[in-house]
């Protein structure tokens, strides 16, 4: 990672953070790494997922640690790092990140509490410890302050060189795990064994993954989110949505594969999906609407459906009656960045607000315009789910369908297409393409 693109970060963390605490009144912001998660009834601890917006500023991995922010000073970052024989506690060594903040090591949380103790006072507080953080001093009126978060997220959903270069690298780490994962499928392997050629790819193991791996053979396909690992071996066609993280960015890639012997108008439905996601990609720019683009999707996606044969009538008529939606049942996309559905898809502006998804669209995580710096994905999809189908059937618009073929279609599943995009001030960079 080149360290001037983490310096010009941090650079620009520090304006925003001064511009946030000007606009809301406070003095100070102490963001969390976030404190560990035990299952009920349990004494094993769920993976930890650092904050996000302390993410934001520095890939520092664990639990307990703070970051105290200031205007004019020096980020101050504490590290707790406790002496432990049941787990590693790796020495934090020279990373790159370490020169622009003021780091400090302790032993346990308390000492990270009273290292920037004098701050607390008229301190706005981010994170999952909000009790510990009255506890330690910090107004009630500071414990996240939804007009702080607000801004804060709303800075997320456009990025700097440096994240996008962490996204990059997330893809290009991905790819190499679906260019596997491809090679398995084509050897006649199991879904289990496809997803370990994936994370074996990728160099990873199952909890470092941003989200719990799609990979679904035939049927399968038509769960939006199915993440079960069959041992069954001899697919036909392979769904498989999983990405990589680096950083604590994260890639998001689905790739829908089919072997000979499919039938042939689910492979042309595969074919159409792959030209049609391009074609939507292509007609990303800044100032166009993302519901804009869903809409669009609908349209294409009906006349998609409507080639093959599976609908009688085309892409704007089908979805006047409402027939496109129960084959592509879910939102284009979202942004994407830190979290895999990254935040602030639906606000207004950076002092909060909401823009609801239309009542057509009710699944669409993202509302906002095309923007400059955002980073999104396009995933458009079409699926053979009986149970949206169901109401179809003796609806006033059964005789559209042909329903012999969307029956041979049920064993293939379904088919998505997804590639992360950076939208740019003349279009947009694909960044996903170049890799797989």
């Amino acid at each position: 990672m080149p360290n001037d693109l983490y310096i010009d970060h941090v650079r620009t963390r520090r304006e925003a953070a001064e511009r946030v605490l000007a606009a809301t009144g406070f003095e100070a912001l102490v963001v969390d790494s976030g404190r560990p998660f035990r299952y009920y009834a349990d004494d094993m601890d769920a993976p930890h997922h650092e904050g996000p917006h302390f993410v934001h500023w520095v890939p520092l991995q664990g639990p307990h640690h703070l970051l105290l922010v200031r205007p004019d000073e020096r980020p101050l970052v504490v590290r707790v790092a406790p002496e432990d024989y049941w787990y590693e506690q790796a020495p934090l060594g020279s990373p790159f990140w370490a020169e622009e903040l003021d780091v400090r090591e302790v032993g346990t949380r308390e000492q990270a509490w009273e290292l920037v103790r004098s701050a607390l006072e008229g301190a706005a507080y981010v994170g999952d410890a909000p009790d510990e953080a009255r506890a330690h001093g910090v107004a009630p009126s500071g414990l996240n302050p939804a007009a702080m978060v607000a801004r804060l997220d709303w800075d997320r959903s456009f990025k700097t060189p440096y994240e996008v270069a962490c996204i990059e690298e997330a893809q290009v780490m991905a790819a190499r795990g679906h260019v596997a994962a491809k090679a398995s499928f084509e050897a006649g392997a199991s879904e289990l064994e496809i997803h370990q050629a994936y994370v074996a790819a990728v160099g990873c193991v199952d909890k470092e993954l941003p989200y719990e791996s799609i990979v679904a053979l035939d049927e399968k396909g038509a769960i939006l989110h199915y993440t079960g690992k069959r041992a069954t071996r001899g697919g036909k066609v392979l769904l498989i949505d999983s990405g990589a993280r680096h950083l604590g960015y994260c890639s998001d890639i689905t790739r829908t594969w089919t072997l000979p012997g499919v039938d042939p108008v689910f492979a042309r439905l595969v074919e159409g999906m792959d030209e049609l996601q391009q074609g939507l990609c292509e007609a990303v720019r800044p100032g166009l609407g993302y519901v804009e683009l869903h809409h669009k999707a609908h349209l294409w996606i009906g006349d998609l459906l409507h080639e093959v044969g599976i609908l009688g009538v085309g892409g704007e008529e089908a979805f006047s009656k409402d027939l496109t939606r129960p084959f592509f049942p879910h939102g284009l996309g979202h942004f994407l960045g830190i979290q895999v559905h990254d935040v602030a898809g639906h606000q207004s502006d950076r002092s909060g607000g909401v823009v609801k998804a239309p009542a057509e669209h009710p699944f669409l995580r993202t509302t906002r315009t095309i923007e400059t710096d955002q980073v999104f994905t396009v995933e458009p999809g079409i699926y053979f789910i009986e149970m949206l189908l169901r109401e179809h059937r003796d609806g006033p618009h059964a005789g559209l369908l042909d329903w012999a073929l969307v029956e041979r279609m049920k064993g293939c599943g379904g088919v998505r297409i997804e590639d992360n995009l950076l939208v740019t001030r003349d279009g947009h960079r694909n960044l996903t393409r170049p890799h797989v």
